[in-house]
């Protein structure tokens, strides 16, 4: 039986994709395609389209939402299908620390799987880099650089946030205390308790993330290289197969379908 999906943001540059893979998937059944550019939405078949999910969804019973959109709009959309019962996966970033509260707080209510990045080689990455930065030890500092597209929004990306957060807890660091996002100036040496995460943006790179861990005579990089946008859209669509069904409970991520 497939999986039926609503599309938040088919318009954009991850919804298009996840709608044409949907599409292409027998194991799904696009059923929905929401966004506020409604003249550009494409019909396909009974398919329901609309400039809202609170109008789109009444149409599509049993769906899964997948929404790549905004924090404000996911946000908004994770409201919605709490008070729905509704299975919503979410690949936004740039949320809040009290928006996340609040996602964590509607995932009790019905099923809300979120990850800033859906890729599997960066969630196999972090389960490797706890244990590589543990048996380097603290005399090799460590740096990050990612590398996105010139119209992303937010910076740090969030799969480099979510990489900084487990090679600091590696360190049993807290990243707020430790992470240096700039550096200008006169600024003395660099502090043993800290984690560069430096931003570049240019022309439509999908996504670059390296992790430098340098020590005495050597240095190790770990990069890893996203090559198109499908990827993360697999991802967002085997996570929203195994979303359905679930019961509320927590915010679940992709380590769950690990």
């Amino acid at each position: 039986m497939s999986t039926p999906i609503v599309v938040m943001g088919a318009c954009g540059r991850m919804g298009r994709v996840i709608a044409d893979l949907a599409r292409d998937d027998e194991a799904f059944s696009l059923v929905g395609l929401v966004d506020s550019r409604t003249d550009a939405l494409t019909m396909t078949g009974d398919c329901a389209t609309g400039g809202t999910l609170a109008e789109v969804l009444p149409r599509c019973p049993g769906a899964v939402v997948i929404d790549f959109t905004a924090p404000a709009v996911s946000l908004a959309d994770a409201r919605l299908a709490a008070e729905k019962g509704t299975p919503l996966v979410i690949g936004t970033t740039g949320f809040s620390p009290e928006q996340l509260q609040e996602l964590g707080e509607l995932a009790k209510r019905t099923p809300i799987f979120w990850s800033s990045n859906m890729s599997v080689g960066v969630n196999v990455l972090m389960k490797i880099l706890p244990e590589l930065t543990k048996a380097l030890g603290d005399k090799y500092d460590i740096e990050m650089v990612e590398l996105h597209h010139n119209r992303k929004k937010d910076s740090p990306s969030g799969t480099a946030l979510m990489l900084g957060e487990c090679l600091a807890e590696a360190r049993d660091w807290k990243l707020d205390d430790v992470r240096c996002s700039a550096r200008d100036g006169i600024i003395g040496e660099r502090p043993k308790a800290q984690i560069g995460i430096q931003a570049i943006r240019g022309g439509d790179v999908v996504g670059v993330h390296t992790i430098y861990f340098m020590g005495p005579g050597e240095r190790i990089e770990v990069t890893h290289q996203a090559h198109s946008r499908e990827t993360f859209a697999q991802g967002a669509l085997r996570a929203a197969a195994w979303l359905a069904g679930r019961e509320p409970s927590r915010l679940y991520r992709m380590q769950d379908i690990f």
